[in-house]
């Protein structure tokens, strides 16, 4: 019987260790990424929330920018949440931040706020079926434009883009992390074992 893909999810900051609670979970092993070379023993990465800024400036001095973008290259499942969708985005409008520049969609961050008006709102996304998906929003991102390639998975009621796929990409704006809905997790994950 083939053993389950191993999932990484970058630790420099954020909330790392409720994706890998999640994902062992459901079975499949994690380790937290903080060094290149543990990329190369996994078979997808999740980047958590947290503060883009400092993931992006903590990913630089860890030399993991290129080694990422070549593994993306060679095809690793990617999954950005919250500020790890901010991490992949291609634009970010005007910032110059350190970022991935893998996903060919324009993030818009604090897109609705400081963190007062964070919110949680039920979403449609027909990849998970019934019931709608709860998200949470802390200071959360929004995909403002998209690419010819990207599908865009869900919205909020007021039309705003939530959720995107591009290829092996991933990215959501909310931490379906803190839900204990584990469906986006092994939705990710089952992917690879096709």
């Amino acid at each position: 019987m083939k053993s389950p893909p191993t999932a990484g999810v970058l630790a420099l900051q954020g909330s790392f260790a409720e994706h890998i609670a999640i994902l062992e979970e459901l079975g499949y092993p994690a380790r937290p990424i903080r060094l290149p070379e543990q990329l190369d023993d996994i078979d997808a990465l999740i980047i958590p929330g947290g503060e883009s800024t400092t993931i992006g400036k903590l990913a630089v001095r860890y030399g993991l920018i290129e080694p990422i973008r070549r593994h993306a290259a060679a095809g690793l499942p990617i999954w950005g949440t919250c500020a790890g969708l901010i991490f992949l985005a291609r634009d970010l409008g005007n910032s110059e931040q350190p970022r991935l520049d893998l996903m060919d969609i324009t993030a818009a961050r604090n897109a609705f706020g400081s963190q007062i008006q964070s919110f949680e709102a039920d979403l449609d996304i027909p990849v998970l079926g019934d019931p709608p998906f709860h998200g949470v929003f802390i200071r959360a991102p929004i995909i403002s434009a998209t690419g010819d390639g990207v599908e865009i998975l869900a919205r909020l009621a007021s039309g705003g883009v939530v959720a995107a796929r591009q290829g092996s990409l991933l990215a959501t704006a909310f931490h379906p992390e803190l839900t204990g809905d584990s469906r986006l997790h092994d939705h990710f994950m089952a992917r690879m074992k096709r």
